[in-house]
């Protein structure tokens, strides 16, 4: 046997009848040969994290745009949040910790600079809107490697699509990665709202305090525990107290963060540079050659969407620089 059917006769004997095993995969769209250390789940984590969107998301904004200060969640750094508490539940309810880690490191690759407020510009002039979990799932089958795509398995691209809204995941380990994802933002947005001074532990509700806890890694913790102890046969579920109050936590940061004029001021700038970009590289002209190559496919318009989503946000402000701003005059 090879380490690869090792493992795959490891994952049969010690996973859960509800995990998705990786030998029994829908596979890939383009068929290849397999890799005889690795499982297919385990390559599609490999293929993620050595990618070029991958790097690009320690430079791309979470939550508060352009922060000064070296331990404000990044793009990256919320990514490999979510991974963590997604492998601990998957570990815990003995489902496929490959395939749930690789869904979680690919989860944002399509996001765009500047957060939401640069995929709610996208959307506002892309024509067709624009939501980051699709441009994730395009980016990994159309735009990396050159146009090649990493050709992953389709349980991680189906994990990536439904990872935020809408239909759910076929797997019980894409749905993990979704109930991950907003327990990892949600608490980690909290941490980052203090440290700008936009509110404090003090200021959560004590009815939230007193259920979920008073810190960030208790929280978590709560969170976590509740979804292990009452998820089974591929289900997921938090018990019911702690549901309705972390709904309520949700609705707490609503207000208190993703809607705070001090935490979001520096947004109102996003729209204009977005479109100020769009509005310049549509023009083929104006289009890297590899984008241009997209252009000849999907149009200008998506080419020029798939760009901008790509960017990081020091590339998009240097980028506006160049095209916009005068330059002085070098006597």
């Amino acid at each position: 046997m090879t380490v690869k059917e090792e493992t795959q006769a490891l994952e049969k004997k010690i996973l859960s009848p509800y995990a998705a095993l990786a030998e029994n995969s829908r596979g890939r769209e383009t068929p290849e040969e397999e890799c005889s250390l690795r499982t297919v789940y385990q390559r599609d984590r490999d293929r993620i994290i050595h990618c070029k969107s991958f790097r690009r998301l320690k430079h791309k904004t979470q939550v508060f745009l352009s922060p000064e200060g070296d331990h404000y969640r990044t793009r990256l750094t919320h990514t490999l949040e979510v991974s963590q508490i997604a492998r601990t539940i998957a570990r815990a309810l003995r489902l496929n910790e490959d395939l749930t880690e690789a869904i979680s490191l690919g989860h944002d690759l399509g996001h765009t600079p500047f957060g939401h407020a640069g995929e709610h510009a996208l959307d506002e002039i892309f024509p067709g809107g624009f939501r980051h979990y699709e441009q994730s799932v395009r980016v990994v089958e159309k735009l990396e490697k050159g146009g090649k795509g990493l050709n992953l398995t389709f349980e991680v691209r189906n994990g990536i699509a439904c990872h935020t809204i809408g239909k759910e995941a076929c797997t019980a380990e894409g749905r993990i990665v979704r109930l991950a994802d907003r327990i990892a933002y949600i608490n980690h947005d909290i941490d980052d709202a203090e440290r700008a001074g936009v509110l404090y532990e003090r200021d959560i509700p004590k009815n939230i305090t007193d259920v979920l806890g008073s810190s960030k890694s208790k929280r978590i913790d709560t969170l976590v525990h509740s979804v292990v102890e009452n998820s089974g046969r591929g289900k997921l579920a938090m018990a019911p107290e702690i549901n309705g109050v972390f709904e309520e936590l949700a609705g707490f940061m609503d207000e208190h963060v993703y809607h705070n004029p001090q935490a979001k001021s520096e947004e109102t700038k996003v729209p204009g540079l977005i479109e100020a970009l769009f509005e310049y590289l549509v023009k083929p002209e104006h289009m890297p050659p590899d984008m241009r190559m997209i252009a000849e496919k999907d149009g200008n318009e998506r080419a020029a969407c798939d760009f901008i989503a790509g960017m990081t946000d020091h590339y998009a402000v240097q980028l506006f620089e160049k095209i916009y701003v005068p330059k002085a005059w070098k006597l």
